[in-house]
């Protein structure tokens, strides 16, 4: 009885752990595939605030954005 009980929860416990390192896995794949902002949507940001923004600036704030992920 108590043995049951414990190789349920230790299967419970190793499921979680591989659930989520499976989920983090793909998802960090997902994102790498499939960025969710690029340089081209910072330029059209940049240029809707009324400013050309050079190289340099849009370099920037994209190495802000990675750093952050």
């Amino acid at each position: 009885m108590f043995g049951e009980i414990l190789w349920c929860i230790i299967g419970l416990v190793v499921g979680f752990i591989l659930g989520f390192l499976l989920a983090r896995y793909f998802m960090q794949k997902y994102l790498k595939k499939n960025p969710p902002i690029n340089e081209k949507m910072i330029e059209v940001m940049m240029s809707s605030m009324g400013r050309k923004p050079s190289k340099k600036q849009v370099n920037q704030v994209m190495n802000q954005m990675n750093r952050f992920m």
